[in-house]
Parts: C-alpha cells; sequence; structure tokens
C-alpha cells in the first residue's frame, strides 16, 4: 500500500513507521466504563474534542493510521460521535495519517452515496483514505429506520455496492447502473479520489466461504476483530483456502489486526491499570458483560502476567508487547490497528511509539 505524498515530516514525529510493518489507532468515539473491558473502559464520559486531539497526538508520535468506529448508537449510553463527520475533521487536522472508519456500514448509506462521501474525503485530504468495508449493524438499521434485507441477501448486497462503488469512483461520464440491488441513473462523482486506481479497500473476518469469496475478489485488505494467535491462524488459513479458490496469492492481501492494548511500563503497573479500570462505576453497558475472570485475577495475587488473562490482547510491560506484536508479525499481519484501554490517559500510546514501535523497527 504507497503512502499518500506529504509535504514534509510533522513537528516532533518519532517516526516509528515502517515500510511493511504499520500501527494505527482506533479513536475513542464512545465511552464505555468498566468491567467490560470493551475498547474504551477507562473514559466515563464521551467529550468529543478530547477524541479528535488523541488522534492528532497519534499523528504526531508517528502513528500510521486513525481508524474512527462506523456506528449510530454505542457506548453505555448509546452516545457516539458520527464516523464520517469525525473522520473529516480529523483530516483537516492531520497532514500524513491515513484515514479510515472500522467498517463502512453500507447498511447506513447507499453505496452510491458512499462512493460520493469516500472519494470527496480522498480528495480533500491529499489520498489518505482507507475503505474498510462492512454490512453494519441490524438494530441501527432499525432504530433509525432504514432498510433491514434479509440476512441470506447480505453479501450479494455488498458484493453489488462494492462494484458500484468502483464504478463511481472510475467513471469519467454519468453513471447508469442496473444491479440487483442498487441503480443509478446518471450519477456523477466527482471530484474523484486522488488514489488511483482507486483507494484501498479492506473487507474484514471469515464468516463464511461465500464471504471469504468476495474478499478475494474485492479486496487489497483483510482484517481481524481481537484473536490469539491460534485463533487468527484458524482464520488466516480459511483466507488461504479463498485465495486458492480464487486464484489469488495470499501475499496480495495486507493483513491486519483490531485488537485492544493495555500497556503499562511494568508488568505490576499493567495489572494495577487493569484494576482501576474495573472499579470505575459500571453504568449500563449496550455490550459486553463483566469480565469475571479477569475481575478477580485483578484484585488477586495471581502471579501471572495479565497477558494470561487475555490472550487476545496486547497486555503488560513494553518487554511483553513486543513479544506478543511479534507473534502476530510471524502470521503475517503488517497493519495493527490498537485501541488503548487507558484512554483518556495517553500514555499508553506514547508508551508503545517510544518503547516499542522502535524495537520492532530494529528487529526487522
Amino acid at each position: 500500500m504507497e503512502a499518500p505524498t506529504v509535504a514534509g515530516p510533522v513537528p516532533g514525529d518519532l517516526h516509528i513507521h515502517m515500510t511493511d510493518l504499520r500501527f494505527g489507532v482506533c479513536v475513542p468515539v464512545f465511552a464505555m466504563p468498566g468491567a467490560g473491558f470493551f475498547r474504551t473502559p477507562a473514559w466515563t464520559a464521551l467529550d468529543p474534542p478530547a477524541a479528535v486531539d488523541a488522534a492528532v497526538e497519534a499523528e504526531r508520535l508517528g502513528y500510521d493510521s486513525i481508524w474512527v468506529a462506523d456506528h449510530l448508537i454505542l457506548g453505555h449510553d448509546g452516545g457516539i460521535l458520527e464516523g464520517w463527520t469525525t473522520l473529516c475533521v480529523i483530516a483537516g487536522r492531520t497532514r500524513r495519517v491515513r484515514l479510515g472508519t472500522i467498517h463502512m456500514a453500507q447498511a447506513l448509506r447507499p453505496p452510491s452515496l458512499g462512493a460520493k462521501i469516500t472519494a470527496t474525503l480522498d480528495a480533500l485530504s491529499g489520498g489518505r483514505l482507507i475503505l474498510f468495508y462492512d454490512w453494519g449493524g441490524e438494530a441501527e438499521a432499525l432504530a433509525y429506520g432504514l432498510p433491514v434485507p434479509p440476512e441470506s441477501e447480505r453479501v450479494d448486497r455488498l458484493d453489488e455496492g462494492l462494484r458500484l462503488i468502483k464504478a463511481l469512483w472510475q467513471a469519467e461520464e454519468p453513471l447508469d447502473f442496473a444491479g440487483q440491488y442498487y441503480t443509478t441513473a446518471g450519477a456523477i462523482c466527482r471530484p474523484k479520489p486522488v488514489q488511483r486506481p482507486h483507494p484501498p479497500i479492506w473487507i474484514g473476518e471469515a464468516r463464511s466461504d461465500e464471504w471469504l469469496d468476495m474478499v478475494c475478489r474485492h479486496a487489497g485488505g483483510w482484517n481481524s476483530t481481537p484473536a490469539c494467535p491460534t485463533r487468527l491462524r484458524e482464520k488466516l488459513d480459511r483466507l488461504r483456502a479463498a485465495c486458492e479458490r480464487a486464484g489469488r496469492d495470499p501475499a496480495s492481501l495486507e493483513i491486519s489486526l483490531e485488537t485492544q492494548i493495555l500497556l503499562a511500563p511494568a508488568e505490576a503497573e499493567a495489572k494495577v491499570l487493569a484494576r482501576r479500570i474495573a472499579d470505575l462505576p459500571a453504568a449500563p453497558r449496550r455490550r459486553g458483560r463483566q469480565r469475571e475472570d479477569l475481575l478477580a485475577y485483578v484484585r488477586s495475587d495471581d502471579p501471572r502476567p495479565l497477558a494470561a488473562l487475555v490472550p487476545d490482547w496486547l497486555a503488560g510491560s513494553p518487554e511483553a508487547v513486543l513479544a506478543q506484536v511479534q507473534a502476530y508479525v510471524a502470521l503475517g499481519v503488517t497493519h495493527f490497528m490498537l485501541w488503548f484501554l487507558d484512554f483518556p490517559s495517553l500514555e499508553g500510546m506514547r508508551l508503545f511509539a517510544e518503547q516499542v514501535a522502535p524495537r520492532l523497527q530494529a528487529s526487522r
């Protein structure tokens, strides 16, 4: 994936990015406090400016990409920043980082509108968009009065939606598109995306063979939600089988992992940090349940490292997290999308940039 051209370095940039290993920050655009440990467990209330400021700081620290969840309802109180509006604000306050939503939800916008939105953002940002695409949430679509087709149609709708998006990005004349599910009559998508032939397209997960076949038809990148190395290997085996069916080289796909990270200067401090998060007042949650095993651990004298309790996180000291990242890199992961669980503190994000990423760079 070629990086966009930028005019000079970002002031204060630590230059952690590498030619074949990239790190991104998932922007905290909702609050989910307490012992569910879901994505933003240390944040008790949504503060929109603080979320954007975190993205700006991530660029200053040298991270390669910024990611914003594309939901309309999330968080302990349902409050979440709208993803594309937020990403546009971040684009205006940054110069270098790649920009993407954690699944652009086709359920929330027709693909013709999605093509226009994404082309505009790519043009305004100087070619920094990654289109990470997915279906989206049924409950949110129903809540907002949006159509919800049968689940049996969704892969076909996504496939057709991506064909329409690419056609609109590339069409030089008004486009008439007559699909099974979507149509246009003289649709115009100008300005065009800066990236040619089009912005990178990512699709995530290994939901079915039909889904993975669609990945092989459209995607330049594939993403997994948090998974321990053993589980990720299983997903990747299914992805490689799909590539074999399609006659595609698996190495042509950028492999990314979205995961949670709890990082502290020493292992004991990471456990203390997890305990502080667990002790936050637990508001009614819309997603996730209390991690009883993790609660018992952080309130005990159990000598095991934190990562033993959460094998699908990156957790512990810089040395421990370094080893965990290396295990994923050995499986083929080249892009990490990180949810820093200590936010609104920025210490985890800084510690990773200063003590983990440079050591990975030196080892390659």
